[in-house]
């Protein structure tokens, strides 16, 4: 019965399931739109587009037109269920058949949602568009590529993992194509066809690759590596031969090395090849393995006519973990695994550093396009939230938490996305793609001084962003109360910002922690075939003071602030040891980031003089300053309404009611 209540001469009805206040459904926009006519964006993420202009020229339409599309198709109700259908259904591991027997063909099940969304990922080039080279691009390729990855990376719920470790894989390979076969004959012809599969965009022949380091005595520590790699014999040999267990799943030979070991963390355990460290009489090696061999008989599994099986490696259980639920994490058993040495024996952790520098790399960008996901909610939410009779967007102290959090956003896009360059440049040839551009002002034209720069900030960006977007990530959650703690996986799940937040708090954590990469930092400094030996002096210090030529005319006092920071850093390296410097070593991390950041802010600003980037940069070097220095009497009212537009962008100014008649 529907109760209705008189009273004062106001009718009450009272609300039900079906009846009262429903939330309009804030309205979701892809996050870069480009127009080839005019060649302008009206991007949801404007931080995006002013990237892309500095790194790209203005007539190169194909990168910006493929990011456009993937951004659309990242909000594509069929693909949004393809993520829903990973993060609800998760991998399930199935080791045994029913009276026992070790299942070796299939006991990895995913979802069908988590394939596709792999698929989707190839199709779309996230990782191929860095190897291409038919057309002879003269533009970044490692630009493109990101930019893909940024709009992607949330709708592909965690896919992205494993084809992070699939672009290390294919760069460590590429490097190792024309080496000689020596007594390890047909490598030659697998790491050529590893790597022509792990660059595909055919989804029926593309592969992915795992990269298992992690063991018990340490993570990001592999000097404790207890997995071991032996020659095999020819007697050996000639047994898995009669066997019919010396070819792969797809019938190229196998390696000649056996390994034996446990792996106790390993990601993307679904995918076709792994890296992997092992230790051999010379040392640490690194080897090349598949994940499937020809069985030579019959084996369990659901699908009997199955003639391959694992190759040596047993799942002995899956992880657990508060986030990344999709991605299948597990605990492996090595047991005469079959591989190949790849390089030289004995150097493998620095055959290995080629894929951590990459997915380090990646790492970051994962936390910044996350960050953009939760901006790009937080914005739309805003834009509809009723809360006692106005919109949540005429809010001043609403607008002035967000825009803070888009100020620190904007700092991190900046500096991933400058390590995307630098790496795009040294690979490609910088005379091309970088001379004209905007960027020709940021990148060193001299490759060993961008390769120095690179080695230097990789470790700081991996830290700091990660860090932060965990941080902003909380606060998205926040932005919207009760909802943003909830799991949403209604409307597609695009409003499930506690998923991302969850997915996201591993960045910290994945290829080495914050003090792992604060100890890197402090290694590097003090190498001295890095930077003469003072990487700092030598290489950073001159970078800094290039690109504030540029424009130091018209931020005198910032870029006065910026060389302060600058010299009290040099003062650490020459006032402190080795010793102090590891204790130190956030420290270091801090003053890194926020000169470099800094720096890239009112280098952007200088570009077109814009208010809202200005306002973003200053606003960023205030807050790395003593708060005792910051102007306490800045108008509020004039401070709400750019807020306002950092936060909701530019056409928004002069049609909020709240906020423009405070």
């Amino acid at each position: 019965m529907n109760v209705v209540l008189y009273h004062a001469n106001m009718v009450m009805q009272h609300s039900s399931s079906t009846q009262g206040f429903f939330q309009e459904l804030p309205d979701i926009h892809p996050l870069y739109t480009y127009s080839k006519e005019i060649r302008t964006y009206t991007s949801e993420d404007p931080v995006l587009s002013r990237i892309l202009n500095i790194y790209l020229r203005q007539d190169e339409e194909l990168p910006r037109e493929t990011i456009h599309n993937l951004s659309r198709l990242a909000l594509s109700p069929e693909v949004l269920a393809h993520a829903v259908d990973a993060e609800v259904n998760h991998p399930v591991l199935k080791a045994f058949g029913t009276f026992g027997q070790e299942n070796k063909t299939d006991p990895l099940q995913t979802t069908h949602g988590w394939k596709e969304l792999k698929k989707i990922g190839q199709k779309a080039g996230v990782i191929s568009v860095s190897y291409e080279t038919n057309d002879a691009p003269t533009y970044n390729r490692r630009i493109q590529q990101f930019g893909l990855g940024h709009v992607w990376v949330c709708t592909a719920t965690m896919t992205g993992c494993p084809m992070a470790m699939t672009d290390g894989a294919a760069k460590l390979l590429a490097m190792h194509l024309e080496d000689d076969e020596g007594d390890q004959p047909g490598i030659r012809r697998v790491i050529s066809e590893t790597f022509r599969r792990l660059v595909s965009r055919n989804p029926s022949e593309a592969w992915t690759s795992g990269q298992w380091m992690t063991e018990r005595t340490g993570g990001s520590d592999v000097s404790g590596t207890e997995t071991i790699a032996q020659r095999m014999s020819k007697e050996e040999l000639a047994i898995d031969s009669r066997a019919g267990r010396d070819l792969d799943a797809h019938g190229y030979p196998l390696g000649p090395w056996k390994i034996n070991g446990f792996k106790w963390f390993s990601s993307a355990t679904d995918s076709d090849v792994s890296l992997m460290l092992a230790r051999t009489e010379n040392g640490l090696g690194l080897f090349l393995a598949p994940m499937r061999r020809a069985s030579g008989g019959k084996t369990i599994s659901n699908h009997a006519s199955d003639p391959t099986e694992l190759n040596g490696i047993r799942i002995q259980r899956l992880k657990d973990k508060i986030g990344t639920k999709s991605l299948p994490t597990a605990e492996l058993e090595l047991k005469n695994v079959r591989a190949w040495l790849i390089g030289q024996d004995g150097q493998g952790v620095k055959e290995i550093s080629t894929i951590l520098n990459l997915t380090r790399l990646h790492t970051a960008a994962t936390g910044v396009g996350s960050w953009a996901r939760g901006l790009q909610i937080c914005r739309a939410y805003s834009r509809k939230r009723r809360v006692r009779g106005g919109l949540l967007q005429d809010n001043p102290q609403h607008l002035r938490w967000m825009a803070e959090n888009v100020i620190k956003y904007t700092a991190a896009a900046h500096f991933t996305f400058l390590a995307v360059a630098m790496l795009g440049a040294l690979e490609q040839d910088w005379g091309v793609v970088t001379s004209s551009t905007l960027s020709s002002k940021l990148i060193p034209s001299d490759d060993t001084k961008t390769a120095n720069l690179f080695r230097l900030l990789t470790p700081v960006l991996k830290a700091q962003v990660s860090v932060a977007s965990v941080h902003a990530l909380r606060e998205h959650m926040e932005c919207l109360g009760g909802v943003g703690y909830c799991e949403n996986n209604e409307d597609g799940g695009i409003f499930n910002i506690s998923k991302i937040f969850r997915d996201t708090l591993v960045t910290p954590i994945w290829e080495g922690t914050v003090s792992i990469m604060a100890e890197d930092v402090v290694r590097v400094m003090c190498d001295d075939r890095i930077g003469g030996g003072s990487v700092l002096h030598n290489i950073f210090t001159p970078w800094v003071r290039t690109v504030q030529s540029n424009y130091r005319s018209i931020f005198a006092a910032e870029s006065t602030t910026v060389e302060s920071l600058l010299e009290e850093l040099l003062a650490m390296e020459d006032r402190y040891e080795k010793q102090q410097l590891f204790y130190r070593g956030r420290d270091l991390l801090w003053y890194l980031e926020s000169i470099t950041c800094s720096v890239l802010l009112l280098f952007d600003a200088s570009v077109d003089h814009d208010e809202v980037a200005i306002a973003i940069a200053r606003k960023w070097l205030a807050s790395k300053i003593s708060t005792r220095q910051q102007d306490r009497e800045a108008n509020w009212r004039n401070d709400s309404l750019l807020n306002l537009r950092i936060f909701l962008g530019q056409s928004v100014a002069s049609s909020v009611r709240g906020v423009s008649s405070l």
